[in-house]
């Protein structure tokens, strides 16, 4: 394990730096697996069982005019 200590870098060391991470990041994203996309089947509401919203999450959403809107 190393004992690096962070330090401030130059504008041109964190551009250095940001130019290495997207090159990184270029050569990892042909590894990256990309699922399938999945659909949402919808379930009857008389089939939910179990789910319970406490009474402080419903007052805040009541209390949002625009959600759900």
């Amino acid at each position: 394990m190393s004992n690096h200590i962070a330090s401030f870098e130059s504008e041109s060391e964190s551009e250095t730096g940001l130019a290495e991470l997207r090159g990184d990041c270029a050569r990892m994203a042909p590894h990256w697996v990309v699922p399938a996309k999945a659909t949402a089947t919808r379930v009857a509401p008389s089939l939910i069982h179990g789910v319970s919203v406490p009474p402080a999450s419903a007052k805040l959403i009541d209390a949002m005019a625009e959600y759900g809107d």
